[in-house]
């Protein structure tokens, strides 16, 4: 809808000192540089805290989901205002401060308007913005305020900034194409209107002529050259970055972003998405959050012919708002996707804010259920935590689903779900004592000894994982089993990579810079972590496998999630990145599995590489015609660094595919742990391809119901179910037909052919 990208302008996310996160261009943590900084030295006022906790409390005469819509719109309100990472405050001060300014004190007019020009591009206020840090470098340049060098890089990267961001809203946020905004920049991704771009060349060659080894500026020297048809001939050699990284061969063919086609390029900051069919007609519905604290909640549902329609508003979600991530699963075994929102993440003490369970009543609507539930707290003595990761299994084996939920400031929680709509924080009693930064969690019955195991990414300390005794405790077996890397983990993954029938292990870093980014593409050593691959043995061992898959790769993903783009039966991957400065400019990167053997980077060959940043992925067929499609939530955390998401069409590969919804009867409804093998012949060879029924990444969710690659195959020769129960009940069926749905219940030995219902006129796209 293009009246929502008005909703760029006047938000903010972070109050973050300008001259310390862009001059660094560290890998430190978001949450320890606005600690740092946020604490508004030049007003000595320290931040105000926005927890739920500290307002009043919503009315009690008021139903469960009145109480929460009345407390969320509390904190979007005093974020507007006041809070420090949110609020224009900072602007309004520092106006003042430049309107009492001394005549003829540069110094004091330079530092003032330096600080305000990040401001105000941090606010959208790009025009602003520029006009201040062009008289910045001005009156560095010309010698008339004596500055150290380090200052001056700064100022001068951030004039680039700024010019670089109106370039990105000129030719990217407020145009119709969808090429201008991916890496490599294709032929036809050029931009129209490549002012800004020059100017942003400019200001980065003044700042390589005073420091040649300014990687973050080379960096940015080859996108915005790239962007203006310039690449690589208009950038004197030295300076040069080659992208043959990029450059993985596959058999696939270039994905289309559609999103705009679809109705579903919702303008937003930083936010999670899920794909799975909320009504149960069958078609793959689309929900996105905002993590803006007056960012609406969106559902797009699926009308079957070739669209969306948001039903936000009739699906009783008007006023749920905020929210990083998004994580579903059928809670109350109801036969009703349900939805987890979560919030808070990054802001510290103002993050202390109330996670939503909201209730898929069908044709009523969701219903906020969070505080009868036990999974909202708001009370002083038990405040709110931030979090922005989550996970649904069913760790006790009792037939109904259980969740981890990560914090960052606050202890890990198990609720362990009573199977009456209420939950238990047994953490503590299960021996999950974790107070990291936790940034994933994810289950996975990695030693298949029937009960699902917990991996707990975290971003301050090794990762850890711990092992289901089987009696409702856990033990920690990360440094025994040698998964605790990395140091600064985030998102994370349990899957089967090589098809041997063994989970295996994937941990993301989130200690990259562009600077790193860069030095890597130059072959040049850094100190940034890496990727991690770990291949489990199925005996509950693992091998570190990174190098030899093709992942050691400095790369700074966020949202991250797998799926199989050719139906060849082993599982490719999607990794959205970027970091809170507005520097953080790298190319989100997909990888394309070599049938277990390693992996390519296949971002140019499918033309996925987009440059904002990207957060919750999903892998889905949204339009059924047998092909995964991949969908990302975009935007950053500053208030000008909103973005509409995207959706990349498959154009399909020829293989075949088999979707099976499984239907848990002893086990949870949605079946989540259990395991699937197939056996298919392709030709003359029989092979097995396994799957692990979850949503699969911790920032972004597939559908629960599993769609499989079977490559060739016409047939599945067998399949073979093991559900999540304590009996580890095993199903066999032989010869089913390839290219369709179907669904399976726990216990039934019939196979049942789903079809897709559709309304009988076209529903009207979304607007």
């Amino acid at each position: 809808m293009k009246c929502s990208r008005l909703r760029r302008v006047g938000r903010a996310v972070a109050l973050i000192c300008p001259l310390l996160i862009i001059a660094c261009d560290s890998a430190q943590s978001p949450v320890t540089t606005a600690a740092r900084n946020s604490g508004a030295a030049d007003s000595g006022k320290a931040p105000v805290p926005q927890s739920a906790t500290d307002q009043e409390q919503p009315s009690a005469a008021l139903d469960d989901h009145q109480r929460m819509l009345q407390l969320l719109a509390r904190i979007a309100a005093d974020a507007a205002e006041d809070n420090p990472y949110l609020g224009d405050a900072e602007v309004r001060r520092l106006q003042a401060e430049f309107r009492r300014r001394r005549p003829g004190d540069l110094p004091e007019e330079l530092r003032i308007r330096t600080a305000l020009g990040f401001e105000q591009l941090r606010l959208g206020r790009t025009d602003q913005a520029i006009e201040h840090l062009q008289e910045s470098v001005r009156l560095i340049t010309q010698g008339l305020v004596p500055s150290t060098e380090q200052s001056a890089e700064t100022i001068v990267l951030m004039a680039a900034l700024a010019w670089l961001r109106k370039a990105e809203v000129e030719n990217c946020l407020d145009s119709d194409s969808a090429e201008t905004c991916l890496f490599p920049v294709p032929a036809n991704g050029l931009h129209p209107r490549p002012e800004a771009a020059r100017q942003a060349m400019q200001y980065l060659q003044m700042l390589l002529s005073r420091r040649p080894q300014n990687r973050t500026a080379q960096w940015l020297l080859n996108i915005a050259a790239m962007t203006v048809g310039e690449y690589p001939d208009g950038i004197p050699q030295p300076f040069r970055i080659p992208v043959n990284g990029f450059d993985g061969t596959a058999p696939l063919a270039r994905f289309e972003n559609i999103a705009a086609d679809l109705g579903v390029d919702v303008v937003s900051l930083s936010g999670g998405l899920i794909a799975e069919d909320f009504n149960n007609d069958g078609w793959i519905d689309l929900m996105v959050s905002d993590c803006h604290p007056a960012g609406q909640l969106r559902l797009f549902q699926n009308h079957g012919h070739g669209g969306f329609r948001d039903i936000t508003d009739e699906a009783g979600l008007k006023g749920i708002t905020g929210g990083l991530n998004l994580i579903q699963a059928d809670y109350n075994n109801d036969d009703l996707i349900d939805v987890l929102v979560l919030r808070g993440a990054w802001l510290q003490d103002s993050g202390r804010q109330p996670n939503s369970l909201l209730q898929n009543c069908g044709s009523e609507g969701f219903r906020d259920v969070s505080f009868a539930a036990g999974i909202a707290v708001n009370s002083r003595e038990w405040p709110n935590a931030a979090s922005q990761t989550a996970a649904w299994a069913d760790y006790d084996l009792d037939g109904d689903l259980d969740l981890c939920v990560g914090n960052e400031q606050s202890s890990l929680q198990l609720f362990q779900n009573d199977g009456d709509g209420h939950f238990s924080d047994t953490a503590a009693l299960a021996g999950l004592k974790v107070n990291h930064f936790v940034k994933g969690v994810v289950w996975g019955d990695y030693d298949h000894d029937g009960d699902p195991d917990l991996y707990v990414s975290c971003l301050d300390a090794p990762n850890l994982l711990f092992r289901n005794n089987g009696n409702g405790t856990f033990a920690d077996v990360g440094r025994e089993c040698k998964v605790d890397k990395p140091d600064r983990g985030f998102a994370c993954w349990f899957w089967d990579y090589d098809n041997d029938g063994a989970l295996d292990l994937f941990a993301s870093s989130y200690a990259a810079a562009a600077e790193d980014i860069a030095r890597d593409y130059l072959g040049e050593a850094t100190s940034a972590e890496r990727l991690h691959l770990y291949r489990g043995d199925g005996d509950g061992g693992f091998a570190d496998v990174t190098a030899a898959t093709g992942l050691h790769r400095v790369i700074q993903p966020m949202g991250a999630n797998f799926g199989d783009l050719d139906h060849d039966g082993f599982l490719d991957f999607y990794l959205g990145t970027g970091d809170i400065p507005y520097q953080a400019l790298m190319p989100n990167l997909m990888f394309y599995n070599q049938r277990g053997a390693g992996f390519s980077d296949v971002t140019a060959l499918t033309g996925t590489g987009h440059l904002q940043k990207g957060h919750g992925v999903a892998f889905a067929d949204f339009d059924q015609d047998g092909d995964q499609d991949v969908a990302i939530q975009l935007g950053g955390a500053f208030a000008g660094d909103a973005f509409q998401n995207a959706l990349f069409r498959n154009p399909g590969s020829g293989n075949h595919w088999l979707t099976i919804q499984l239907e848990g009867d002893t086990s949870n409804r949605d079946a989540i742990g259990a395991r699937i093998r197939l056996t298919i012949r392709e030709g003359d060879e029989q092979r097995f391809i396994y799957r692990h029924v979850n949503s699969g990444g911790t920032f972004g969710a597939n559908s629960l119901r599993q769609q499989i690659g079977i490559g060739a195959a016409t047939m599945v020769e067998e399949l073979q179910i093991e559900w999540p129960n304590s009996a580890r009940s095993v199903q066999t069926f032989s010869n089913i037909a390839a290219d369709q749905i179907i669904r399976i219940t726990e216990g039934d030995e019939t196979i049942t052919a789903v079809s897709l219902t559709r309304p009988a006129t076209q529903a009207p796209d979304a607007e």
